[in-house]
């Protein structure tokens, strides 16, 4: 049986996966499997990596990122990097103050 805080980790980690995917995204456009990479780093958790290309997939249908193909310059596969829009901006800080909200009245 899961825990409630099991299903509480799950919820705020593989269910919003869209959010810390535009947090890192803010500081600088990074391509799918880097962005991977940082989310284990600075969130601790890692998401599948079909996960990450599907929410990709869908912000950037939606209109919250582009992507830009980058040839390589040593020979390498070229990569297709993902930029934060001024609508993935505003989703992300509306993201970050709703949860803030809730915060603020789970402590009160």
């Amino acid at each position: 049986m899961v825990s409630p805080m099991e299903r509480l980790e799950e919820k705020m980690t593989k269910e919003v996966l869209w959010l810390y995917i535009l947090s890192l995204l803010k500081d600088r456009p990074m391509y799918a499997y880097e962005l991977k990479n940082r989310i284990k780093e600075r969130f601790g958790f890692e998401p599948a990596t079909v996960s990450s290309y599907v929410v990709l997939y869908k912000l950037e249908k939606g209109g919250y990122v582009t992507s830009k193909w980058h040839e390589s310059e040593t020979g390498k596969p070229s990569r297709k990097y993902y930029e934060l829009t001024e609508k993935g901006k505003k989703l992300l800080e509306e993201g970050i103050s709703f949860i803030e909200d809730m915060l603020q009245k789970l402590r009160v």
